[in-house]
């Protein structure tokens, strides 16, 4: 894929989170599993209205469609469905909007990155504040609930070792290109369909990196020991084998006990970001395996 117009942005985008959202995840929402404070439907609402504010993401500042995505989303549901997804897919977006004049997307998501600015970094945390995510605590250095002095990016290098989101835009989107994607183009290469191929993605994920959501809501050991429960699924097979479907049950079971506290939050938003970047490289039909240009 060369450059994306601002309809096929903003479908990407929705369909990123609709795929994302209907994948029957471990400890996630999904149809007919939802949470006290957000159901299913809060999430399809969300997603549809970060379409058009995400269409646009080529033609204003990064920030400033993060900033509008967020309000957009607040005049449909309540609680904070889809921040960690707005933080990741506004970039990439962006990238692909622009790709044209960079190159393939990673490339064009690096140019991105590289020119944010303090009034990016301004947005962000007014839409930060107004989700309103819990677990995120106060530090020392451009603490969210301030004003940054700094731009998007060196922001987000602060909370690297913290939050893997901010990992993203300190290592230009590195556990997506280089592991969320290519899990989720070898699972459609197999033919797996969508919901079995992003809920072994996300797995893959989990079980590479403990949850950050995890660690900042119910601690280090909670999170270490969902990224256990991760491994063992895939060790069993899956979505692959009946043995793996039935720990894969038993693992989201164990995880719903534990209520929102142990949901891998963030390991879901890198999925849809994974989901991202195959659907601009031409995935939504192909299945051969082959690698996109736009993916790398």
């Amino acid at each position: 894929m060369t450059s994306a117009t601002a309809l096929d942005v903003g479908v990407m985008a929705q369909l990123a989170c609709l795929l994302e959202v209907s994948a029957p995840k471990p400890g996630n929402v999904c149809p007919g599993r939802h949470f006290a404070d957000a159901r299913y439907e809060d999430f399809l609402a969300s997603a549809a209205a970060i379409g058009g504010p995400l269409a646009g993401a080529g033609t204003r500042p990064l920030g400033a469609t993060i900033r509008l995505a967020i309000e957009s989303t607040g005049n449909w549901t309540a609680s904070n469905t889809n921040l960690g997804l707005v933080l990741v897919l506004a970039p990439l977006a962006r990238a692909a909007a622009l790709e044209s004049r960079a190159g393939r997307l990673r490339d064009s998501l690096r140019l991105v990155l590289a020119t944010t600015t303090c009034d990016d970094a301004r947005d962000a945390y007014a839409a930060i504040r107004r989700a309103s995510p819990g677990g995120l605590g106060q530090v020392d250095e451009q603490d969210v609930s301030g004003e940054p002095t700094v731009t998007l990016v060196e922001a987000m290098r602060l909370a690297a070792d913290r939050d893997a989101i901010a990992r993203e835009y300190a290592t230009a989107f590195e556990t997506t290109f280089l592991a969320g994607a290519p899990a989720l183009e070898r699972a459609r290469s197999d033919a797996l369909e969508w919901d079995d191929a992003i809920v072994e993605t996300f797995l893959t994920l989990l079980a590479a990196h403990e949850d950050t959501h995890i660690a900042r809501k119910a601690g280090a050991a909670v999170a270490a020991d969902v990224t256990d429960g991760a491994r063992a699924v895939l060790a069993a097979g899956g979505v692959r084998t009946a043995e793996g479907r039935r720990a894969l049950e038993a693992f989201d079971r164990r995880l719903r006990d534990e209520g929102s506290r142990a949901n891998p939050g963030t390991t879901a938003d890198l999925t849809a970001a994974a989901i991202f970047v195959v659907l601009a490289g031409g995935g939504w039909t192909r299945r051969d395996g082959g690698r996109h240009a736009a993916a790398g």
